[in-house]
């Protein structure tokens, strides 16, 4: 059985897939620009118009950029049995929604989802196992 967990934010995700008592990991960078508008321009007539800037531009922009990180990240866990998403924001509830949009058979394998701050590799290992109903501390007791 094959079970990813993952824990994405708008900058990467980062995965750990625990298949036949093995470990691996992935990594993904998200590619997502970063747009901070400045105000709009002023005419060079006095009381003349503005110009403003439209963030709608910047908006739809970033809306593609997330699709195609998320279907990077789906590309990623296709084959996947069991999968657990963690993250920040709203990050995680926005993939959840894309998968199930996009792709529902993978949509259904989802065990958990929740919430979480940034935390360390061995941190977010053992929350992956603990989600799938293993216990780390333990190894031998199987």
């Amino acid at each position: 059985m094959k079970q990813i967990g993952i824990w994405l934010d708008k900058l990467e995700a980062n995965g750990v897939i625990l298949e036949n008592g093995k470990e691996s990991h992935f990594n993904i960078p998200s590619e997502l620009e970063f747009f901070n508008p400045k105000g709009g321009s002023r005419s060079k007539t006095r009381w003349g118009p503005q110009d403003v800037v439209q963030d709608s531009k910047y908006l739809e922009r970033e809306k593609h950029q997330l699709k195609n990180y998320f279907e990077e990240i789906a590309e990623q866990i296709s084959d996947a049995d069991q999968i657990a998403i963690f993250g920040p924001a709203e990050a995680p509830e926005r993939f959840v929604e894309s998968l199930k949009d996009n792709h529902p058979k993978l949509a259904a394998k989802i065990k958990a989802t929740k919430t979480v701050d940034s935390m360390t590799k061995n941190q977010f290992k053992a929350l992956v196992k603990q989600s799938f109903g293993m216990d780390d501390r333990y190894p031998d007791a199987t």
